[in-house]
C-alpha cells in the first residue's frame, strides 16, 4: 500500500504526515511549492499552519490575515484541545472520504474541514465573551465556506463535514463525538421561541445530505438520518430515520454508520412513525 493511501498510524502524528505529503507534493508541484511551504513546511507544529491557513483564508479588509493569525494562535495557546479536536477532525475525513488520498487534501483544499475549524476558534471567543467578533467570524465563513454554524453551537472531535456545503447548525445545538454531516444538513429550530430550541445529536451519529433536524430533539448515539428525511422527533439510539416526516425504517441500524458511511436502509420498512 502506498504512503497516500495507508491509514494513519498510533506511532505516526498526523503532522508528520501532514509534513512528509507536503514535502512530497512541493517536490513533485514546483508550481504550488511557495504555498506548501508557507502554509506546511515553515511550521514546527499543527497549531502554527492551521493558524497560518485559516487567517489566509479569512483575512479581508475589514479583519485582516495577521489580526486572525494571532487570535487563532491566542486561541490555540489558551486551549489545546482545540488543536486535538482538529487532528482528530482530520484523522475523521482520512477514515471516512474516499476521495482524500492524503492528509494534505482537507487540510489544504476541503471546506469542510477548514470551515470547522474556524468554527472552533469562534466557539473559543464566544465562551471568552468576545460575541461582537465570534459573529464576524462566523459571517465570514458563512460568505467564504457557505457553511454557518452558531458560534455557541457545541461540537465534540473526530467530526467530519463532508462537503460542507450549505450546512447550518443553531445557537443550542450540540453535536457528539465522531459525527459525519454531509452537506445541506440543518440542525434548526422550529419557531422563534428562545431558548434551548436546537437538536442534540449523539456520538457517531450519520446525517445524510439535505437531512433537517428540527427542534430541541435528541437523535441518540450511533443514530443515522438518510439524505432528504425531515426528523420532528427523537431518534432512539442505533436505529435509522428517514423520510418526510421522518420514522423509524430499521432498528438497529449498522454498528457504526459515521464510520462506515453507510447510507441503506433496510429492505423491510417498518410503518410507524417516530
Amino acid at each position: 500500500m502506498s504512503a497516500a493511501l495507508r491509514p494513519v498510524q498510533a506511532a505516526e502524528s498526523i503532522w508528520q504526515r501532514l509534513r512528509a505529503e507536503a514535502a512530497q507534493a512541493a517536490e513533485a508541484e514546483p508550481a504550488l511549492g511557495s504555498l506548501l511551504h508557507a502554509v506546511i513546511l515553515s511550521h514546527d507544529d499543527l497549531a502554527g499552519a492551521l493558524s497560518f491557513q485559516l487567517a489566509r483564508k479569512l483575512g479581508d479588509n475589514e479583519v485582516g490575515p495577521m489580526a486572525w493569525r494571532e487570535v487563532c494562535e491566542r486561541a490555540y495557546a489558551a486551549d489545546p484541545s482545540i488543536v486535538a479536536a482538529a487532528e482528530a477532525d482530520l484523522v475523521a475525513v482520512l477514515e471516512r472520504d474516499p476521495a482524500a488520498k492524503q492528509a494534505l487534501q482537507p487540510f489544504l483544499f476541503f471546506k469542510g474541514f477548514q470551515s470547522l475549524q474556524a468554527y472552533r476558534v469562534g466557539h473559543f471567543l464566544w465562551k471568552g465573551g468576545r460575541d461582537t467578533l465570534a459573529f464576524h467570524l462566523q459571517s465570514r465563513v458563512s460568505e467564504l465556506f457557505q457553511v454557518d454554524v452558531h458560534p455557541a453551537a457545541r461540537i465534540g472531535k473526530g467530526v467530519f463535514f463532508d462537503h460542507g456545503t450549505g450546512i447550518v447548525v443553531g445557537e443550542t445545538a450540540t453535536v457528539g463525538d465522531d459525527v459525519s454531516m454531509l452537506h445541506a444538513v440543518t440542525l434548526g429550530g422550529t419557531g422563534a421561541d428562545r431558548g434551548d430550541r436546537h437538536p442534540k445529536i449523539g456520538k457517531g451519529v450519520l446525517l445524510g445530505a439535505g437531512a433537517k433536524v428540527l427542534g430541541n430533539i435528541t437523535v441518540g448515539d450511533y443514530a443515522k438520518v438518510a439524505s432528504g428525511s425531515v426528523v420532528l422527533k427523537p431518534v432512539p439510539a442505533g436505529c435509522t430515520a428517514a423520510g418526510v416526516p421522518a420514522r423509524i425504517v430499521n432498528c438497529p441500524s449498522c454498528e457504526d454508520p459515521a464510520r462506515t458511511m453507510d447510507h441503506t436502509l433496510a429492505d423491510i420498512v417498518y410503518d410507524f412513525s417516530i
